[in-house]
C-alpha cells in the first residue's frame, strides 16, 4: 500500500512540474502571437516603429518558447521576426509586414491559438 502511494504522490509531482512548464510554454506562445498581430496592424499603417516594437516583443517571446519547446515552425517565426525587426529599423514598414505576417504564420503552425 505505501508503494502505490508513493507512486501516486510522484505522478502528482512529475503532473505539477510538467503542468506549470506547459503553462510557462503556452504564455509565451500567447504572447508572441498576440504581439505578431499588433507588428502587423502597425506595419499596415505604415507605423515602422511600432512594428518594429512589436517584433521585438514578439521575438523575445518566441525564443522563450523556443527553449521550453520549439519546433521548426517557431524556427521560422523567430527567423522572420528578425526579419521583420531588421526591415523595421530601415523604415521598411511594407517588407517589415511581410515578415511579421509570415511570423504569424508559422506561429499558429506550431500550435499557437489565440485564446480571448
Amino acid at each position: 500500500m505505501k508503494t502505490l502511494a508513493s507512486i501516486i504522490a510522484i505522478g502528482m509531482m512529475a503532473f505539477i512540474f510538467t503542468a506549470n512548464s506547459f503553462a510557462a510554454d503556452t504564455e509565451h506562445r500567447l504572447e508572441a502571437l498576440a504581439h505578431a498581430e499588433e507588428a502587423v496592424k502597425h506595419g499596415e499603417m505604415g507605423h515602422a516603429s511600432e512594428l518594429l516594437m512589436h517584433a521585438e516583443d514578439s521575438l523575445k517571446h518566441a525564443r522563450d518558447a523556443m527553449q521550453e519547446d520549439g519546433d521548426a515552425h517557431m524556427k521560422k517565426a523567430i527567423m522572420q521576426l528578425e526579419e521583420a525587426i531588421e526591415h523595421a529599423k530601415m523604415d521598411h514598414a511594407d517588407v517589415a509586414t511581410q515578415h511579421a505576417r509570415k511570423a504569424m504564420k508559422h506561429l499558429r503552425e506550431s500550435g499557437v491559438r489565440k485564446m480571448h
